[in-house]
């Protein structure tokens, strides 16, 4: 068992193999740690996010280290059968590299269950091991569409696509079954522990696969409400995220600048954990109907109220704003930092997404990003003071101009880095690039950052604030919307006390990372004897 820093709240827990690390996985459902908040387990390792308030990061460990890894514990066994039209466009292939004929990989695909080890990549993708036993390398070239329902293969897993995406397993058939539907009380059809067998459903038929119902509009407010009259780059509804469904590869989202979000809703008398609308670059503007208080804070952006007779004026950020029945609010362009957070008294009258308003870009779950036209509905709140008038930003937002300066934590797999890319990590500048979003901010730098072990890393999980590096060495610093496990490794990662500021910074700008320390193995106390152990809780 290898203990690897991730964050100043986070650690991977490596292990043997698979077996071990289910093994891990069952013990700590089975019998939890306090101030373990969420789990991600992947195919050696976990991923364990912990409130370092609630537990002292070498007591966890040391609890973690003591824990049997011999047996498992019984899991959820549920059975889903899943038709398979076994047509693959890399059916042959796997064949020829299995060595046997395409009616074999047929046979055996279907011919014993497999079990959902873990979820990840994307919601409702579960990864099945056991079955067939096939090994089957991913394809040196990841497609850029692999379609909805396609059944695939990599390394000793299966697993069906839930929708169309971007991926690198191999394609040996398409179900019709829907993996992933919001709709259902249970939107993910597989969850660790399922048993999962195929089922050979002959050839696709003529008229292809089914289509889907398509969730209904939700209806349009036709009380308390904002206009949208121009939505700018990108505006979406944002609280503190959805915790608590990892088992569905469902990672938490949630606003990028959380302390502005917070301030905001403090401004209007909410609670600070609502929904805020998080907008990019301004552009916003909407007309009110009904009154209402809002507040804007984060990126330092102008604020003009047009009233219905034709006044205006311009309000500060971090302010209460007092709006009337007709008043138009629109945002421009910040003076610095990226992202705006409008915060409503009341709250804004729109139905939650598995317990959260927050929208996931990537994984495409929550409610959609606002667009001209739509009704924003609100709820009326009683008349009364602002709980706070005296909110002020938690940092200076940066500019373009600025070179920004964030703490990282070195790991989890610095070793599979040279030398001299991790010092150039922290020794050269990395600009923001314009492909940057809320999945996460693609850094340039004048040298890439270069690897000493080349070996296919098996899926792991990720965290908020990683620093991942893909094949070309420009690594991407995770952000609130980033996947819930990957296949590349991470250098370091943006310290929690950094992370607000690094979802502020704009394009162009450019970062500097301080590592907090070097990189090393955490450690289990050796001294502590086993029935010290048992006292830990």
């Amino acid at each position: 068992m290898r203990f690897l820093p991730v964050n100043l709240d986070a650690l991977l827990v490596e292990l043997a193999d698979l077996d071990e690390t289910l093994a891990l996985f069952d013990s700590l459902q089975a019998e939890p740690i306090a101030g373990i908040e969420e789990i991600v387990p992947a195919a050696r390792t976990l991923l364990i996010q912990y409130r370092p308030s609630a537990v002292d990061r070498q007591v966890l460990i040391n609890t973690i280290a003591r824990r049997d890894l011999s047996t498992r514990s019984t899991r959820e066994s549920r059975r889903v059968e899943i038709p398979v039209h076994y047509n693959g466009e890399d059916l042959d292939e796997v064949a020829g590299l299995l060595g046997i004929s395409r009616e074999e990989v047929i046979r055996r695909h279907t011919s014993a269950d497999y079990e959902v080890a873990f979820c990840g990549f994307a919601p409702g993708f579960g990864y099945l091991n056991g079955g067939a036993g096939f090994e089957v390398p991913r394809r040196q070239t990841p497609r850029t569409r692999i379609p909805a329902g396609a059944v695939a293969l990599a390394g000793n897993f299966s697993g069906v696509y839930p929708k169309a995406s971007p991926g690198g397993w191999q394609i040996i058939g398409v179900t019709p079954l829907q993996m992933w539907d919001l709709q259902r009380a249970e939107p993910a059809l597989l969850r660790p522990g399922f048993k999962v067998r195929f089922q050979d459903a002959g050839p696709l038929p003529a008229g292809g696969l089914p289509m889907h119902p398509q969730p209904t509009a939700s209806e349009t407010p036709t009380g308390n409400h904002l206009e949208i009259l121009t939505p700018g780059l990108q505006s979406v509804l944002q609280d503190l995220g959805r915790a608590g469904h990892t088992d569905q590869g469902v990672s938490m989202s949630g606003a990028l600048d959380r302390g502005a979000l917070r301030a905001a809703n403090r401004v209007v008398g909410n609670a600070s954990s609502s929904a805020c609308l998080e907008v990019v670059l301004g552009g916003l503007s909407f007309v009110c109907h009904g009154r209402a208080i809002v507040a804007v804070t984060g990126a330092q952006t102008p604020v003009t109220v047009t009233t219905a007779g034709g006044l205006q004026w311009q309000p500060g950020n971090y302010q209460p704003i007092e709006l009337d029945d007709g008043d138009q609010v629109s945002l421009g362009a910040p003076n610095a930092g990226l992202r705006s957070y409008l915060a409503i008294r009341g709250g804004f009258a729109v139905a939650p997404v598995l317990g959260s308003l927050a929208t996931d870009t990537l994984a495409q779950v929550g409610p959609p990003a606002l667009a001209a036209g739509d009704r924003l509905g609100f709820n009326a709140s009683a008349a009364g003071p602002s709980v706070s008038v005296t909110e002020a930003p938690a940092f200076s937002p940066p500019t373009a101009a600025d070179i920004v300066t964030l703490d990282v934590v070195m790991g989890p797999r610095s070793d599979w880095f040279t030398q001299a890319a991790i010092e150039r990590l922290s020794s050269q500048l990395w600009r923001v690039t314009p492909q940057s979003n809320r999945v996460g901010i693609r850094l340039a730098g004048e040298v890439p950052l270069e690897r000493r072990n080349h070996d296919e890393l098996p899926s792991e999980g990720t965290s908020l604030g990683a620093i991942q590096v893909p094949a070309s060495g420009q690594p991407v610093l995770f952000l609130a919307d980033h996947p819930l496990t990957g296949g590349y490794p991470v250098i370091a990662a943006v310290a929690s006390h950094h992370l607000d500021l690094a979802g502020q910074i704009p394009i162009n700008a450019q970062i500097r990372f301080n590592p907090i320390d070097a990189f090393a193995d955490l450690q289990a106390d050796a001294l502590l004897s086993t029935a010290d152990a048992k006292e830990i809780p």
